[in-house]
Order: structure tokens, then C-alpha cells, then sequence
């Protein structure tokens, strides 16, 4: 078998978009916004939230347009050639495993939360983990897709139950919500943390063809996806801001679970948190072999990784992706990265992608999507100042990848014109 089929409808779609979405993040991340910005979060994620709709609504029109495996890296291809598409692919590619060490530490913060775990105690686990994604992966996404949706409706009922209780400071809310003077710096340094909670939406453009119907089913799985994690985040920020915590407690979100409902936050928390990690990383998973299967059928990369097994799954791919997981896993425990820089890093490699995705949906989109490609371009541009000097790594990356393709593509010319001749 050398093709993928559809498996997934629509609200299995939409369930893996917002566990990706809600992931790791959706219990750190607002404690993490509100020490950066502290009232003002909550703008930045209102700002967030409705800025990354627009670049939604492109992504999903691409992905139900051009639907491939490749995902951007094939829609920057199509509008801007085969040096530009394969750069974006490759510098996704090399920064997944990065992104999933940065995932996998915010995942443990909820099992020290319950267990406490360190060391290569914590390393064992986490490489634990990742065997549990090769499983998870082997038989097709479908699987983990059911399993992903009734977590999003979890997660969701624990925020709901929060915020239903903590009804009665709704006051503190209120009196956060008039008040005037804000720091647009401090806005904008809060939404460039917080754009980690949106990476995700342009790896369900890799799973488009694992859609029964891509073109009818990616926008309304994507959209109701995106929608839901934004109220979700919006939610967990304002019920920090209306139940603040002493500082050195944790996670915020744990304390605030026991003060509003009695106990069991470290229970409840922690294992939605970790159930919300292990599925972000397993949707990128699943996005990165497909895209390492789609280049090594176009001979970019290795032709090992082009197969399928039985499930019509690439379990090459996904053993060669969770092996440099690994890798990196135990390389950042010996280094001691610190996750804030994982976090920006991560950040500003999605920036340039995010951004050459919507300059590439200018040229293959029709005229009527123009006003959403430059909300979306403006978006990213923005991003880009918030993450600073984080931006370097990024920028490193496709002048060390750009030129070796650019290299190979006129290598393979030269050779083709030999060989013709």
C-alpha cells in the first residue's frame, strides 16, 4: 500500500484539534501568561483567540483545497516552488522533536503534581511515553481520535464545574475587566507565550487525508477545535485572576481546583494534565512521520521511511520520529534547557511557517480569502516582535537548511541533463 485513507469524520476531527490544542498547556499556560502580564492576560488571550481564527479558516481552506500529507510544506511548494516548500517541511521536521521535550516537561509538572519525579526516574518515564505513542500510532489515528474527543469533553466539564463555583468571586472578574491602563509590551509578551497553545492547527493539515471527506469536514473539525480551546483558555485565565494563589504553591490550577471544590486538584488536574500532553504530542507525532513518509517517497529523504504497514500507517517514520524524541529527550535532561526557552524556540519556527503558509494561500486561494490571509500574515509578523531574539533560531535554521536544498535540487538537475544526454 503506498496511499493513506480517510478514517476520521468531522467531530473526531474536532476532538483531536482541541486536545492537541488544550495539551500541555491548557493548565500551565495561564499561570505562565498571568506572572507576564498579570491582569492584562486576559486581553492576551482575547487577542490571541481571535486573531488565530482567521489563520484557522485558511489552513483548513488549504487543507480540504490541496490535501497531502506534507501539509504547509506542500502548500508553500505549490506557490512558491520546490527550494521554499521543502525548507518549511524539513525545519518542521527538525523542530518537533524539539517541541516535544518542551511538551513532555509541562506534561511531568502535573505527574510531580501527584508523584513527586526527578531525575532519570522522570527520564525512564518519559521514554516510556513515548513507546506508548508508537502503540497508540500503530494501528491509525482513528483510534487515538475516539479516545481524544472524550477527553476534549473532560477537560472541558472540569473548566465548566470550576467556573460554575468560583460564580461567587465573578465580582473580582468584573472589577479586573474595567480596568483601563494596560501595557501593550507586556500584552504582547503574554500572547507570545501563549501562541504555544495554538501549535497544532497546522499539524491537522498533515492528517487531511486520514478525513473521510477533507474538503467538506477540515474547516468545521478545525473551527469548532480552535473556538473551543479559546473560551477554554479564556476560562482557566479568568479563574485564576477571580481565585488567585499564594506564589510557590505549584500549579496554580491545582490550587485553585482545591479551593473552589475541596480537594483532588492534584488528581483531577493531573490526570487530565497528562492525558492532554500525551495527546498533543501524539497528533504531532502522527503529522511529523507522515510528513518524513511524504518526503521520502518524493526522494527528499531516504526511501526507507516510504512504506506502510498493514494499517496503512507509516511505522518507519513514526519509529524513526519517536527515536529522535528520545534522543533529544535525554540530551535536554543532560544539558538542562530550561522550558521557557524550548517554549520560544518552538514559537518562532511556527511563526515563519504559520506566516509562509498564509503568503502561499494568497496565491493559491481565490481573491475572497485575501482579507483573512493578511489578518493572518499581520498576526504572525506580530508574533515575530513579541518573540524577539527567540526568532534567531528559526532564521539560523533556514539559512543552514535553504541552501542544502537549493543544492541538492540543482545537483538532481545537473544529474538528470547527464543522464538524458
Amino acid at each position: 500500500m503506498d496511499q493513506i485513507k480517510g478514517t476520521i469524520g468531522r467531530w473526531q476531527g474536532a476532538g483531536l484539534m482541541a486536545t492537541t490544542l488544550l495539551g500541555t498547556g491548557v493548565f500551565i499556560l495561564p499561570q505562565m501568561t498571568i506572572a507576564t502580564a498579570g491582569n492584562d492576560a486576559l486581553l492576551a488571550w482575547l487577542l490571541l483567540t481571535l486573531a488565530i481564527i482567521p489563520v484557522t479558516l485558511i489552513f483548513g481552506r488549504l487543507a480540504g483545497a490541496f490535501p497531502h500529507a506534507a501539509g504547509p510544506a506542500y502548500f508553500v511548494e505549490k506557490a512558491f516552488g520546490r527550494t521554499a516548500g521543502r525548507t518549511i517541511g524539513l525545519i518542521f521536521l527538525l523542530v518537533v522533536p524539539l517541541a516535544a521535550p518542551a511538551a513532555i516537561l509541562m506534561t511531568f509538572q502535573f505527574v510531580d503534581a501527584m508523584v513527586p519525579v526527578s531525575g532519570w526516574s522522570q527520564i525512564a518515564m518519559e521514554l516510556g511515553l513515548l513507546v506508548l505513542l508508537f502503540l497508540l500510532n500503530f494501528r491509525g489515528i482513528h483510534v487515538s481520535a475516539k479516545l481524544q474527543f472524550v477527553l476534549t469533553i473532560a477537560i472541558v466539564s472540569v473548566v465548566v464545574l470550576m467556573f460554575g463555583a468560583g460564580g461567587l468571586n465573578l465580582h473580582k472578574l468584573e472589577s479586573i475587566s474595567r480596568v483601563t491602563s494596560s501595557d501593550a509590551s507586556l500584552i504582547m509578551a503574554a500572547a507570545g507565550i501563549a501562541f504555544w497553545s495554538f501549535l497544532g492547527v497546522e499539524a491537522m493539515t498533515h492528517l487531511a487525508n486520514d478525513f473521510k471527506d477533507p474538503k467538506k469536514d477540515m474547516i468545521p473539525a478545525m473551527m469548532i477545535g480552535t473556538v473551543l480551546v479559546g473560551v477554554v483558555y479564556l476560562a482557566c485565565t479568568g479563574l485564576l485572576l477571580m481565585t488567585p494563589v499564594e506564589t510557590g504553591t505549584g500549579l496554580a490550577m491545582v490550587a485553585s481546583f482545591d479551593n473552589l471544590l475541596g480537594g483532588y486538584g492534584a488528581q483531577v488536574i493531573g490526570i487530565l494534565g497528562i492525558a492532554g500532553g500525551l495527546a498533543t504530542v501524539n497528533v504531532y507525532t502522527a503529522s511529523v512521520s507522515r510528513l518524513l513518509w511524504s518526503f521520502s517517497r518524493e526522494g527528499i529523504l531516504p526511501g526507507y521511511f516510504a512504506s506502510l504497514n498493514r494499517h496503512q500507517v507509516p511505522a518507519r517514520a513514526l519509529a524513526a520520529v519517536l527515536l529522535a524524541m528520545a534522543l533529544v529527550i535525554v540530551l535536554t535532561h543532560i544539558s538542562g534547557q530550561e522550558l521557557e526557552h524550548l517554549i520560544a524556540w518552538t514559537n518562532g519556527v511556527f511563526v515563519i511557517i504559520y506566516l509562509m503558509s498564509m503568503l502561499a494561500a494568497a496565491k493559491l486561494l481565490s481573491k475572497r480569502y485575501l482579507p483573512l490571509v493578511a489578518i493572518g500574515s499581520l498576526f504572525c509578523i506580530m508574533l515575530g516582535f513579541a518573540l524577539g531574539s527567540s526568532m534567531l533560531y528559526a532564521l539560523i535554521m533556514i539559512l543552514v537548511v535553504a541552501p542544502i536544498l537549493w543544492w541538492q535540487k540543482n545537483h538532481l538537475s545537473r544529474k538528470q541533463e547527464l543522464q538524458a544526454a
